[in-house]
């Protein structure tokens, strides 16, 4: 019997197990043993319910494009449970010069691809109107070395694409600066873009042209939840996973590789396993494989992380009607708030609030606010209440108040990032039966995260000679 130890118990470390958990079942002479060190498992994914309302404490959906969560979903029963975004209510605001702007029509992440709604919007000055259609003369450029966001929209675009959408942007994903995150690493995208048409612009109507033949097709929303919230993703894994084999409050203090397999230390106790996946933060990953192998250790720790804080707001019905359409708005730093952006929530998924409620959702945090964390929840709140005055003149007493906080949760991909993940693999094909997964190598997403638990349970299950690739 082949045993196997999890460290970790996100959503990236529950893929994992639930893997390995689906070949015990089928017969195949394996075991596994999960160690999480908080007393919960799903990590961020938390769901509240307050006053009839559902309340996410941590991510709110997934995008749909990315498959890997809705397919999981599907293979733990929860098909029937998945719900899209209200797309016919999706507008986005850009807090600019005070008041909120609405992005206008055809912005494809930043990328303009219609040219009326772009001229004709408040948004933009007439010098970064000029820019956009400069842009679309652009030629093919291939960088020679990895450069950050900013530095790429700034060239297409100016400066003041970058601070109104790039960094709001990037800084609601990943809770970075534009200014910080790899190219290569956040948008690969843009990057073969650039290479292959030099204007990002006429890139995207080319994609666009490509998907033509399936322009009569039904429009998937742009993100995808459950019904009952994030956390019931987590609740119908555990349920399928062995009981016994899930040990919460349970940290792993080190992993050792030796001669026939590896010593996991958790707590004061060690056990052996013949493999070992890794499922936590870097930072986390680091510091258990310090005596493993010092180098794969320090390239771990050299992946940051930026922390984040949610407060969602319950209001009553005169707010709900008072409040604008649309999913929210974003915050650019030149605005001079600490709150990054807000999710009109009962707008985004209808279904998460009474017809009488209101459920908005503020964000703060992120690599330039770590302090944040520092600040009580009563200081928290009173920074959004101002705020939210101060942006949508909101200064009702809200009926309800959650804050949550997040510290060390989002990677981020700086400059260098994709050639840090080869060091880190090369290092780690050293120590066989070692396998990483998480949000700090290729991608940060609940679909990503759900990917990588699986694609490292499925490595070491071929390593054993338990799956091959048929």
């Amino acid at each position: 019997m082949k045993r196997v130890a999890i460290i970790g118990g996100g959503i990236s470390g529950l893929s994992a197990a639930y893997t390995i958990e689906e070949k015990r079942r089928s017969g195949a002479p394996v075991e596994y043993l999960l160690f999480e060190s908080s007393p919960r498992l799903g990590g961020v994914l938390v769901t509240d319910r307050v006053d009839g309302c559902l309340v996410e404490a941590g991510p709110d959906s997934f995008l749909t494009e990315k498959p890997w969560a809705a397919d999981l979903c599907g293979k733990i029963g929860l098909g029937d449970q998945l719900i899209g975004s209200n797309d016919f209510e999706r507008k986005t605001y850009i807090v600019a010069r005070g008041k909120l702007v609405v992005m206008p029509d055809g912005l494809m992440f930043m990328v303009p691809t219609k040219i009326m709604p772009t001229v004709f919007s408040p948004l933009f000055s007439w010098r970064t109107k000029m820019r956009m259609a400069a842009e679309w003369f652009h030629p093919p450029r291939k960088a020679s070395a990895d450069e950050t966001v900013a530095e790429m929209v700034e060239r297409h675009y100016g400066a003041e694409m970058v601070d109104l959408l790039a960094d709001p942007l990037l800084s609601g994903v990943y809770g970075g600066e534009a200014s910080q995150l790899s190219v290569r690493a956040v948008l690969a995208r843009f990057a073969d873009m650039e290479a292959k048409y030099g204007s990002l612009g006429r890139a995207m109507l080319a994609a666009r042209k490509k998907m033509g033949a399936a322009a009569n097709a039904p429009a998937w929303p742009l993100f995808t939840s459950l019904k009952d919230g994030m956390q019931q993703m987590v609740d119908a894994l555990v349920a399928r996973l062995d009981a016994n084999a899930l040990k919460t409050s349970s940290p792993a203090q080190s992993v050792i590789p030796q001669e026939n397999g590896w010593t996991v230390s958790a707590g004061y106790q060690s056990d052996h396993f013949d493999a070992v996946i890794i499922a936590t933060p870097t930072h986390a990953a680091s510091a258990v494989l310090q005596e493993a192998n010092e180098d794969l250790s320090r390239n771990l720790a050299e992946i940051k992380y930026s922390s984040s804080v949610t407060v969602t707001l319950g209001y009553d019905e005169n707010v709900r009607r008072s409040l604008p359409p649309g999913f929210g708005f974003l915050i650019p730093r030149s605005a001079g708030h600490r709150m990054l952006a807000a999710t009109f929530v009962h707008n985004k998924f209808p279904h998460r609030a009474p017809e009488n409620r209101a459920i908005v959702r503020c964000f703060l945090g992120g690599a330039r606010d770590e302090q944040i964390l520092e600040s009580s929840e009563e200081e928290i709140l009173a920074i959004v209440r101002r705020e939210l005055r101060q942006i949508i003149a909101l200064d009702t007493e809200p009926l309800f108040a959650r804050v949550y906080k997040w510290k060390s949760a989002m990677a981020q991909y700086s400059v260098g990032h994709l050639e840090r993940l080869q060091r880190i693999e090369s290092l780690r094909q050293k120590l066989p039966g070692l396998a990483l997964a998480g949000n700090g190598y290729n991608g940060i997403g609940v679909p990503d995260c759900v990917r990588s638990g699986a694609e490292a349970a499925t490595k070491i299950l071929a390593e054993m000679g338990m799956w091959s690739a048929a």
